[in-house]
């Protein structure tokens, strides 16, 4: 019951190595997302497990949003207060702010029960890219630019009804794609489920850029090569 296996602990710092963020997208997240491999340019760690390092060191709040304020790199410090507040900024040592946690309502600590939440949420961030964003972006004839795919997560909000959790998973009841020009604004909108029992809801904000007329054998190409990523990927 720990994600310890993807980041360094020194002192008070916590740094995430680029094997290791790229590990945890793929082997936890199932999200082949190019701007997780340590080799791009643009790379950062994904934010599916800064979500779940804070709820493993602090655990879970009633309700709940996460915003990402900050792309943070392969090996940068990070400060998790010894104490949170209703409002967290998690900084590095300069002081630059990478994600803001606003809590409410009751808290639990991190146990079987949570751990099994964030692992299904983060095992949401699979299905992003292609099965909810590309049937989104079809209907609106717009496409990602195939050479640089540029997804990235902005925020996450979080009510659940009870934090007494046995086997919980999330569905996803709708999403909604805005556009302005080559930026998209794509939410994602889901039910935490617990057996059969809906126990909350949430929603996932993601901003897409460099939208582009969409090109049907391009958009058939790379959703091929995504799909390939997922199958043939072997654990290291």
């Amino acid at each position: 019951m720990s994600f310890s296996d993807f980041y360094h602990q020194s002192g008070k710092e916590i740094s995430v190595s680029g094997d290791q963020a790229s590990r945890f997208a793929k082997a936890v997240s199932n999200d082949f997302n190019p701007i997780h491999n340590p080799d791009n340019k643009r790379f950062c760690v994904p934010g599916d497990l800064l979500f779940a390092l804070f709820v493993e060191r602090y655990g879970l709040a009633e309700s709940s949003k996460f915003t990402f304020t900050g792309l943070v790199g392969a090996d940068t410090g990070l400060i998790f207060p010894s104490e949170i507040s209703s409002t967290t900024l998690l900084s590095d040592s300069r002081g630059k702010d990478y994600l803001k946690v606003e809590r409410t309502g009751l808290t639990a600590p991190f146990d079987l029960g949570i751990e099994a939440l964030v692992r299904a949420y983060v095992r949401f961030s699979g299905q992003n890219f292609p099965h909810i964003l590309v049937p989104l972006m079809n209907e609106q004839n717009v496409m990602i630019n195939a050479q640089r795919p540029l997804i990235i997560y902005q925020s996450m909000a979080l009510d659940l009804n009870t934090l007494d959790l046995t086997s919980p998973s999330l569905e996803l009841i709708n999403s909604d794609l805005d556009i302005d020009g080559k930026r998209g604004d794509a939410r994602l909108y889901f039910d935490v489920k617990d057996g059969s029992c809906t126990v909350g809801h949430g929603v996932k904000h993601l901003i897409i850029s460099g939208l582009r007329p969409s090109e049907r054998e391009a958009v058939d190409a790379m959703v091929a090569q995504y799909l390939d990523w997922q199958t043939n990927y072997t654990a290291i």
